[in-house]
């Protein structure tokens, strides 16, 4: 199929291009600048992205150069993977201005993809979304990020079943893997790597972690079943469903042998829960249904992790 991708320089973008690609589709996919103006881990990403894929630079969601990607086509399935992440830790996230560049111009986009013969639009939703996933506290939004993820959601789906084009969401719980924006398992290497035991300091709670690597494999399938059937789908892919406390410690188990490290943790006793006790994804993935290797996955983990480890010992 001929793919139109966008958010692809993202962590998770890079492995869907990078999946969708190794799965036999023509790949294109979307940069909002110009690809030599990147740096660091997003440069190294967009890289890797580019030896499998068309890279389109500076086309944002909805302008000129966009619809005029559009128009081009023929394309098969628009994959709708970016989003306004500016901020988006903050409180005063501006949930508005993030909605706006999300669906920027999106009647006019869907009409020129029903043109150039688009079969399914398959967005991509967080479990952090309210309503989203399993869970406590009445599953609220965690955040206005997520607020703008599922206002997103809902602006995609009502323009798109006016053109008529079957809209799917595929809800991403708590990725982590090779090339991962310095969160929580960053952390961990780059502490471990000082020879200094790790804190976890919301250990009591219940989320939902996946390999990027599993969640790109079930993504890639995702894309191929709901442009076949043209119709409307949602997809909540689910990992190692646990406390963070049990989770950090399956991190370490796996990553002491593969570092020759001690990987120790401490777990704090945690007092805040600003957030939601239990969230996760419900559909459980079988890997054997995906050819997907768990061991093999982390040994990608430890082997991806010598710029981490080599930081933190400098």
């Amino acid at each position: 199929m001929r793919i139109l991708l966008t958010g692809s320089s993202s962590f998770t973008g890079t492995w869907f291009a990078t999946e969708l690609a190794a799965a036999g589709h023509d790949v294109t996919a979307t940069l909002t600048g110009l690809r030599n103006t990147y740096a660091g881990l997003r440069r190294t990403r967009i890289d890797r992205v580019a030896e499998s894929a068309t890279v389109v630079e500076s086309t944002r969601f909805g302008d000129e150069r966009f619809m005029r990607l559009c128009h081009e086509g023929p394309w098969d399935v628009l994959c709708h993977h970016a989003a306004d992440v500016t901020n988006y830790k903050n409180p005063d996230f501006d949930v508005t201005a993030a909605l706006a560049n999300n669906t920027r111009h999106i009647d006019a986009v869907l009409r020129a993809l029903t043109t150039s013969g688009c079969r399914v639009v398959v967005a991509t939703g967080s479990v952090f979304e309210p309503g989203e996933g399993a869970g406590s506290d009445t599953l609220p939004a965690f955040s206005p990020y997520g607020l703008s993820k599922a206002l997103t959601w809902q602006t995609l789906a009502y323009y798109a079943h006016r053109h008529a084009i079957p809209a799917a969401k595929f809800v991403i719980p708590n990725p982590f893997g090779p090339l991962e924006e310095p969160r929580f398992t960053h952390h961990l290497l780059k502490t471990w790597a000082r020879h200094e035991p790790a804190a976890v300091n919301t250990p009591a709670y219940v989320r939902d972690n996946i390999h990027v690597t599993l969640l790109a494999r079930a993504y890639a399938r995702f894309v191929e079943q709901v442009a076949e059937r043209r119709e409307l789908a949602k997809f909540n892919p689910s990992g190692y469903i646990e406390t963070q406390g049990a989770f950090a410690e399956r991190f370490a188990a796996e990553m002491r042998p593969r570092l020759e490290l001690p990987c120790e943790l401490t777990l704090a006793h945690q007092t805040d829960f600003s957030e939601p006790r239990i969230r996760i994804n419900t559909d459980a993935l079988d890997p054997a249904n995906y050819d997907w290797d768990e061991d093999h996955a982390w040994t990608a983990i430890a082997d991806a992790s010598g710029p981490v480890l080599d930081e933190a010992r400098r």
